[in-house]
C-alpha cells in the first residue's frame, strides 16, 4: 500500500475527530460559542474529508471534484473562528449578524470564484497532475482571487491570536492551561498552511489538513480536561429542563457559564449573549444575589426580589460544583420561588394581628357593654316596678314615671343600634354605596328622630343649611354621622341651650360645622378624643350615658367617605366638631385621575 492511502487513513481520522467535536457543539447549540466553533470546524471536516480523496484520486476531473468538497470549507473557516475568538475572551458584544455578514462577504466570493474558476480561472490559473511522488497529485497555478483569501484569512487570524495572547497574560493560572491548549489548537492548521505556503521546507503534498489531527487532539483535551469551552456536560442539560428551580451555573471566576429556562423568569434579561459575562454585570439588578454567589457556599437563605410582575420571595443556595477529584470547579445559584409560602405567613401574621386586636375589642366590649346596658336596663325594671305598684296603690298618673322610662327604653335603643352599626364595620358587613343626596333634608330627617331628646332638654337647633346642599356620601353612614353628632351635641348641652348646624363649600367639598353652648371639653379630654379607638363614654348634662362608640364610628365614617372630621372647643361656651364630604365633581374627578394613573 502507497504512503498515500496511510495518509488518507490518517485525514478520515481527522475528520471523524472534527466531526465528533461539532457533534458536541451541537449538543450545547443554545451557547453562541458553542455554534461558532461547531461550525469551524464542520468546516474543517469538509477540508479534510475532501482532501482524503483527493490524494488517491488518479484523475484530474475527480480532483476537481474532492476540491470543491474542501472548498465547501475551507472559505468560511477563518471567519468562523475568528467569531469564535471574540466569544471566548469575552468579546461576546462585539458580534453581530450585520458584523458576521460583512466579515462573509469575501469568504463568499472564494467560495463563488472557485466553483466558477473554469470559467475565468482568477482563483487558480491553471491545474495540472503530477506524478513525481508515485501517486498523481495536482499541482495548482495560484491566481488573484486565491491570494486574496490567503490574505484574508491570515489577517484574522494574527488577530485573533493577539486576542488570546493577551488573555493568557491576563488570566490566573487554571484559565492559562485552558487558553493555551486553544492557542495550539488553533496553530494546528495555520501553522502548517504557513509552513507549506512559504516554502521553507520542500513538501509535496498539501500538509494543511493534517494541522486538524493536531487541534483535534489538542481540542478533545481541552473540552474533556479543562471544561475549553465552558461546555456544559449533556446530564446537566437534562437535570435543567426538568427543573423548576431557577439555576445558574459560574465557574470559580464568578463568570456565567451556564443557566436553565427557570432562571429566565427570575433574572431579567437573562440570555445566551451572556455567556462568560462576570456576576457583577449578570446580577447588577440584583445586589443581593451579587452578595450571594461573592461569599461562595452557604445554606438557604430568603431574598426578596423585583420580578416581572411583582415583588417575589426566593430561597437562595450557593454550592461548589466539584469534578471526579472533588476539586471545586465551579459554583451553582439555585433560587427556589417560595413567594406563595411567604404570602400564606404573612396572611397568617396579618390574621393573627387582627385576631388579637378582636380580642381586644372583645375584653373591651363586654366592659363597656356590662357598664353601660345593666344601668340603663335595672332601672327600667325598678321604674316599671314602681309603677306598678303606685298605680295599684294609689291610682295615681304615672306621667313622670312613664316619660323617664320613655327616655331609658330610647337611650338603649340608641346603645344597641350603635352597638349593631360597630359590629357590622368590624365584621366587614357594611357595604358603602355612595350617592348624591340633599343635605339638607338629611339633616332634617335626623332631627326629627332626636326631637323627643331636645324637647325634653328644651334644647334649641337650628339649622342654617340652605336647601340643594348636594355632598356625595353613602345614605346610612352620613345618617349616621349626623345622628351621632346631634346625639352628642344635646347630651352635653345644659338645660335651655343651643345647637346650629352650618355648611359651606371649600375646596369642591361641603364641610358640616355642629355647634352647641355645652360645657365644652376640657384639655385631657381633646388630647384623647378622636385618638382612641375604644374612649371611654363621659356623662352628659342630664346624667345621660353612652357606650362610647359615637365618635369612633363617625371619625371611621367620615374617612370611608372621603372626608375629615375635627373640632374646636373652649371650656365653658362650648364645642364645634367639623366634618367634611366630597360633592359629586370631586369624587368624579378622583375617579379619573385613578383611571389615568392606572393606565399610565
Amino acid at each position: 500500500m502507497s504512503y498515500n492511502m496511510y495518509l488518507s487513513a490518517l485525514l478520515m481520522a481527522a475528520t471523524c475527530c472534527s466531526l465528533a467535536i461539532s457533534y458536541l457543539c451541537w449538543k450545547r447549540r443554545e451557547l453562541p460559542i458553542a455554534i461558532s466553533y461547531g461550525l469551524g470546524m464542520l468546516t474543517g471536516a469538509f477540508y479534510t474529508f475532501g482532501y482524503a480523496f483527493e490524494i488517491v484520486s488518479t484523475s484530474l476531473d475527480n480532483i476537481r471534484f474532492w476540491l470543491r468538497i474542501e472548498y465547501m470549507g475551507i472559505p468560511f473557516g477563518t471567519v468562523l473562528w475568528f467569531v469564535m475568538v471574540l466569544q471566548y475572551t469575552g468579546r461576546q458584544a462585539l458580534v453581530r449578524k450585520w458584523l458576521v455578514a460583512a466579515l462573509m462577504i469575501v469568504p463568499t466570493i472564494t467560495f463563488v470564484s472557485h466553483h466558477t474558476n473554469e470559467w475565468h480561472h482568477l482563483f487558480y490559473k491553471s491545474m495540472t497532475l503530477n506524478y513525481s511522488e508515485g501517486f498523481p497529485l495536482v499541482t495548482l497555478v495560484k491566481g488573484p482571487l486565491y491570494k486574496l483569501h490567503v490574505y484574508y484569512s491570515y489577517s484574522f487570524f494574527v488577530v485573533g491570536m493577539v486576542l488570546m495572547i493577551q488573555m493568557f497574560i491576563k488570566e490566573k493560572l487554571r484559565m492559562k492551561k485552558q487558553v493555551a491548549l486553544m492557542i495550539i489548537g488553533s496553530w494546528g492548521p495555520y501553522g502548517f498552511t504557513l509552513v507549506y505556503l512559504s516554502g521553507v521546507i520542500y513538501m509535496p503534498i498539501d500538509i494543511s489538513p493534517f494541522g486538524f489531527i493536531i487541534s483535534g487532539v489538542f481540542y478533545m483535551w481541552g473540552i474533556y480536561q479543562f471544561n475549553m469551552l465552558r461546555l456544559a456536560p449533556l446530564a446537566l442539560q437534562k437535570v435543567f429542563a426538568s427543573m423548576q428551580d431557577a439555576v445558574i451555573v459560574f465557574d470559580l471566576d464568578n463568570s456565567l457559564t451556564s443557566f436553565n429556562q427557570s432562571a429566565k423568569r427570575v433574572i431579567t434579561g437573562i440570555n445566551n449573549k451572556w455567556i462568560g459575562l462576570p456576576a457583577v454585570q449578570v446580577f447588577s439588578q440584583y445586589p443581593v444575589l451579587l452578595d450571594k454567589i461573592k461569599q461562595g457556599p452557604f445554606m438557604e437563605g430568603k431574598v426578596q426580589l423585583a420580578g416581572h410582575a411583582d415583588e417575589q420571595f426566593y430561597n437562595v443556595h450557593v454550592s461548589f460544583i466539584n469534578d471526579k477529584r472533588q476539586k471545586p470547579v465551579g459554583k451553582m445559584l439555585l433560587l427556589s420561588d417560595v413567594t406563595d409560602m411567604v404570602r400564606s405567613e404573612i396572611t397568617l401574621i396579618e390574621n393573627a394581628k387582627q385576631l388579637r386586636e378582636l380580642n381586644t375589642f372583645k375584653d373591651k366590649m363586654f366592659s363597656v357593654v356590662a357598664h353601660d346596658i345593666r344601668d340603663p336596663l335595672a332601672v327600667l325594671v325598678n321604674l316599671m316596678e314602681l309603677m306598678e305598684e303606685e298605680m295599684h296603690t294609689y291610682g295615681e298618673d304615672q306621667q313622670e314615671v312613664v316619660n323617664e322610662m320613655g327616655q331609658q327604653i330610647h337611650n338603649t335603643f340608641t346603645l344597641v343600634e350603635s352597638l349593631l352599626e360597630w359590629f357590622r364595620s368590624q365584621s366587614g358587613g357594611m357595604i358603602f354605596k355612595p350617592v348624591e343626596r340633599d343635605l339638607a333634608q338629611t339633616i332634617q330627617i335626623n332631627l326629627r328622630l332626636l326631637l323627643v331628646r331636645s324637647e325634653n332638654k328644651q334644647i334649641q337647633i337650628i339649622s342654617e343649611i340652605p336647601k340643594d346642599t348636594f355632598v356625595y356620601a353613602d345614605k346610612e353612614m352620613l345618617d349616621l354621622i349626623v345622628r351621632n353628632l346631634l346625639s352628642n351635641a344635646i347630651k352635653f348641652t345644659d338645660f335651655g341651650g343651643i345647637i346650629r348646624l352650618k355648611a359651606e363649600h371649600r375646596d369642591h367639598k361641603v364641610v358640616v360645622s355642629v355647634s352647641d353652648t355645652g360645657d365644652g371639653i376640657t384639655s385631657d379630654q381633646a388630647s384623647m378624643l378622636l385618638q382612641e379607638d375604644y374612649p371611654v363614654s363621659s356623662t352628659g348634662t342630664a346624667g345621660e350615658k353612652g357606650v362610647g362608640l359615637g365618635l369612633t364610628l363617625c371619625r371611621e365614617f367620615v374617612h370611608l367617605n372621603g372626608g375629615e372630621i375635627w373640632f374646636d372647643s373652649t371650656p365653658a361656651q362650648g364645642s364645634t366638631f367639623y366634618f367634611s364630604i366630597p360633592t359629586l365633581s370631586e369624587a368624579s374627578s378622583k375617579q379619573s385621575d385613578s383611571l389615568i394613573g392606572g393606565r399610565a
